[in-house]
C-alpha cells in the first residue's frame, strides 16, 4: 500500500468516473470497491468508494454526496513523451463533455482538472538560456492543448 493516496470526492459517480479513467490509462485497473452498510443514512450495498490504479499510482473515489465539487486548485498532471501522447489524452479526457481551458490545461466531464503536459515542455522552461525559455513559456501561454511543434518554432526563434 502506498503512503499517500488521492482521494477523489464525487457526488454519486465514483464507479463511473474510476472505470472511465481505466479506460484511458493503460495498465490501470479497479483494486476494490466498498459499499455502504445499513444505518449508513444512503441504501445499503450501494458504492461508497472506488480503489483503483492509473499506471504506478493508486486513488480512492468516494460517493460524498454534492457538497463539495472539484476546482483548478488541485490537478493532476499527465507527462506526454510526444506529441500523438498529448492528443491521445487530450481527447479521451475531453470526450463526454469535458472542457478546454488555457495552457495544456482541461477538465474532464466530471470536474477534474487535467494538465496534458509533454514533456519538453518542461525542459524548454528550465532551459539556462532564459530567452529561449520565455519564448517557449510565451507560446504556450497562447495555447489550449499544448503543440509540440509550435513549442519547437517559438523555443528555437
Amino acid at each position: 500500500m502506498q503512503k499517500i493516496t488521492t482521494f477523489l470526492w464525487f457526488d454519486k459517480q465514483a464507479e463511473e468516473a474510476a472505470k472511465f479513467y481505466c479506460s484511458v490509462f493503460k495498465e490501470s485497473k479497479i483494486l476494490g470497491i466498498t459499499r455502504h452498510l445499513e444505518g449508513s443514512g444512503v441504501g445499503k450495498g450501494e458504492v461508497l468508494t472506488v480503489q483503483f490504479r492509473l499506471g504506478d499510482q493508486e486513488y480512492v473515489a468516494l460517493n460524498g454526496g454534492p457538497h463539495f465539487k472539484f476546482t483548478e486548485a488541485i490537478s493532476l498532471m499527465i507527462n506526454c513523451k510526444d506529441q500523438k501522447e498529448v492528443d491521445y489524452y487530450w481527447e479521451k479526457l475531453l470526450a463526454g463533455g469535458g472542457q478546454e481551458s488555457a495552457c495544456g490545461w482541461l477538465k474532464d466531464r466530471y470536474g477534474l482538472s487535467w494538465q496534458v503536459t509533454p514533456t519538453i515542455l518542461l525542459e524548454m522552461v528550465a532551459d539556462q538560456d532564459r530567452e529561449k525559455a520565455q519564448r517557449a513559456f510565451n507560446a504556450m501561454l497562447q495555447m489550449r492543448k499544448i503543440e509540440i511543434r509550435k513549442l519547437k518554432e517559438a523555443y528555437d526563434g
